[in-house]
C-alpha cells in the first residue's frame, strides 16, 4: 500500500522538486479538498475523479457484542467517484 510518503516521493521525482516542497503541495491540496468538501462543495480532479459530501440518514443499529439496539446519529460523509479514465485504466483488458 502506497502511503503519504510514497506520494511525495512520486511527486518530488516525476516534477523534479525537493521533498519538502513536494510536501507542501501535498499538503496544499489536502487542504483545498477539506476545506471545500467542508463547505459541502465537490471537488473534480480530471483524470482522476470526483470528491463529495453525502448526508447519512439517522438509523438504528445493533451493538454487535450485546445485540443491544442502539441509535446512530445523522451525518456527513465524504464520496469519492472514480472518473471514467480512471475506471478505464484499472479495467483495461490484456490482449
Amino acid at each position: 500500500m502506497a502511503g503519504k510518503a510514497e506520494l511525495v516521493d512520486a511527486i518530488a521525482n516525476d516534477a523534479g522538486v525537493a521533498k519538502k516542497d513536494a510536501g507542501a503541495a501535498l499538503e496544499a491540496v489536502i487542504d483545498f479538498i477539506q476545506a471545500n468538501l467542508k463547505k459541502g462543495e465537490r471537488v473534480a480532479i480530471p483524470g482522476l475523479g470526483v470528491f463529495s459530501v453525502s448526508d447519512r440518514k439517522a438509523r438504528t443499529g445493533i451493538n454487535p457484542q450485546t445485540k443491544a439496539k442502539i441509535k446512530i446519529a445523522a451525518s456527513k460523509v465524504a464520496k469519492f467517484k472514480a472518473g471514467k479514465d480512471l475506471k478505464d485504466l484499472l479495467n483495461k483488458k490484456k490482449k
